[in-house]
């Protein structure tokens, strides 16, 4: 396990170092208003973030045998297990939610956003995430990642076109952590994985990028 945590952060490092070089969050960030300076703190603090989890609290899961769909369309038994009691625990990852999270707070806290506008965006784009995501044993909370900040941008377009970059960020953030994540807590424990990240690892994708897809697009 502490393997594929270090393979998925020497990734994430170079994607980040990817993007970086063809400038992509300096035209993100530019667009939300921040300075070069800041906007290469938040990368390198999105950087390291990502690979810092903090627990919130625990879940109780319980595995047991499990029917499966044959070729020939019979249900039977794939495979018989004694229930196993087990924990999972709920994290919250500083790179790919705390910080963004943050960002949006700060971009309301701006009244730049109308509330209506505001409120109709982040409605909808929750909407979609929960609708559009799904929960992948021993992965995370998955979703097709273009969706979110596709639909974010477009609605920020019409919505608040004197700000479109910042209600692309907020709703499209926020939209995909209440939809994707926090609406599924429940089902966290069909994931049979010890810890489940808010915003990170499998979903680092679903809230970090989809803010800054969306802002490009807007």
């Amino acid at each position: 396990m502490p393997i594929i945590s270090l393979v998925i952060f020497f990734l994430t490092a170079l994607f980040f170092m990817v993007m970086v070089q063809v400038h992509l969050f300096e035209i993100a960030f530019t667009k939300l208003g921040l300075t070069p300076e800041t906007t290469m703190l938040l990368v390198i603090g999105t950087l390291v973030g990502s690979g810092i989890n903090l627990p919130l609290f625990e879940l109780r899961t319980k595995q047991s045998g499990h029917l499966v769909l044959s070729p020939e369309r019979k249900l039977i038994w794939e495979l018989f297990q004694p229930a196993k009691e087990g924990k999972t625990i709920v994290a919250v990852n500083v790179g790919g939610c705390i910080i963004p999270v943050g960002l949006c707070f700060y971009f309301i806290s701006l009244q730049l956003l109308e509330p209506i506008s505001l409120l109709i965006a982040l409605s909808a784009i929750t909407l979609l995430s929960y609708q559009s995501s799904r929960i992948i044993p021993n992965v995370g909370v998955g979703m097709p990642l273009f969706i979110a900040p596709l639909c974010a941008a477009l609605l920020a377009l019409v919505l608040a076109p004197e700000h479109p970059a910042q209600l692309a960020y907020v709703s499209g953030v926020l939209g995909v952590l209440i939809g994707a994540d926090v609406l599924r807590i429940n089902e966290i424990g069909g994931l049979n994985a010890p810890i489940a990240s808010i915003g990170g690892a499998g979903t680092f994708d679903g809230i970090f990028l989809t803010g800054i897809i969306a802002v490009l697009l807007a």
